[in-house]
C-alpha cells in the first residue's frame, strides 16, 4: 500500500464515523512526508487518534486536523508559527495554531498576538477574528507540535507520535526551502526549532504570548515586522498580518 493509500484508508475510515467532511492534506505535503506515513510509529499513531475520536471527545474536528498542511501548500510556506496543542475548550481548535473557529471568543494569547502586531505595525488590525485562515492563505503555516488533543485535558495525545510527524514537517521545509522565517514562542517551539537550519533561515524568538509570559519579551518583540523585512529582502511577497 502506497503512503497516499494508507492516509486515505486509515484517516477516512475513522473521520466517516465522526464528520461527512474530508480529512485532507495537500499532495505537496504528501510527497515531502511520504516516508512518515510508512513508520510503525505513524501507524501507531493513528490507531491511536482512531481509537480517541470514537470513545472520548477530540478536537479539532476529524476535517481540520491536517488544516494546517491543507491550506498552506508546501512550496507556498513563507513563515512558520510553532505551537504546542489545539486549544482543548469547546469549539476552539481549527486546526491552525493560535487561532479558534470563527465566532469564538479570542484566547489571552491570541489577544496578545494582536497586540503586538498593532504595536509593531502602529497600525490597527482590521480583521479581528480568530481564525487566520487568512494567514495561512499567504504562507504561514500555523503549526501545532501536537495535531490533537482530548477535550478539556491540555497535553494529552502528546508523546504519541505527533511530535516526530511535525518535526518530519519542519525538518523537510529547513532542507528544502531557503529563506523561509521561523518564529518561536516559548521554550517549548524553541526546542522545536532544533531542526532548523539557521545559516539559511531567519529565526525569531521570544516568550510566549501567553499572559504569564507576555510582558516577559514577546511584546515588544516586532517579529512581523522583522518578518515582512526578511520577505522583502529576498524579493518575496510580505504578509499581511492586519
Amino acid at each position: 500500500m502506497s503512503a497516499e493509500s494508507f492516509f486515505c484508508v486509515q484517516w477516512q475510515a475513522m473521520n466517516a464515523k465522526n464528520d461527512s467532511h474530508p480529512i485532507r492534506i495537500h499532495s505537496s505535503w504528501m510527497a515531502h512526508l511520504s516516508a512518515e506515513f510508512q513508520k510503525p510509529y505513524f501507524k501507531e499513531l493513528s490507531t491511536f487518534v482512531h481509537t480517541e475520536y470514537q470513545y472520548a471527545i477530540v478536537y479539532p474536528p476529524p476535517k481540520n486536523i491536517f488544516r494546517a498542511f491543507d491550506l498552506c501548500p508546501f512550496e507556498d510556506v513563507e513563515v512558520v508559527i510553532l505551537g504546542q496543542d489545539p486549544y482543548h475548550g469547546k469549539d476552539q481548535a481549527n486546526g491552525l495554531c493560535f487561532a479558534v473557529g470563527e465566532g469564538i471568543a479570542l484566547p489571552p494569547s491570541l489577544q496578545n498576538i494582536f497586540k503586538e502586531i498593532e504595536s509593531d505595525l502602529k497600525t490597527p488590525i482590521i480583521h479581528k477574528t480568530g481564525d487566520l485562515e487568512r494567514w495561512a492563505r499567504q504562507g504561514v503555516l500555523l503549526l501545532n507540535a501536537t495535531l490533537t488533543v482530548r477535550a478539556n485535558n491540555a497535553g494529552s495525545h502528546q508523546g504519541k507520535g505527533w511530535e516526530q510527524f511535525t518535526d518530519a514537517a519542519i525538518k523537510a521545509l529547513s532542507d528544502e526551502r531557503d529563506h523561509l522565517v521561523f518564529m518561536l514562542w516559548g521554550n517549548y517551539a524553541k526546542q522545536k526549532g532544533a531542526h532548523i537550519d539557521r545559516t539559511k533561515h531567519l529565526v525569531l524568538e521570544s516568550a510566549h504570548p501567553s499572559p504569564f509570559s507576555a510582558h516577559s519579551g514577546f511584546f515588544g518583540n516586532k517579529h512581523f515586522s522583522k518578518a515582512n523585512e526578511s520577505l522583502a529582502q529576498h524579493h518575496k511577497k510580505p504578509i499581511d498580518w492586519l
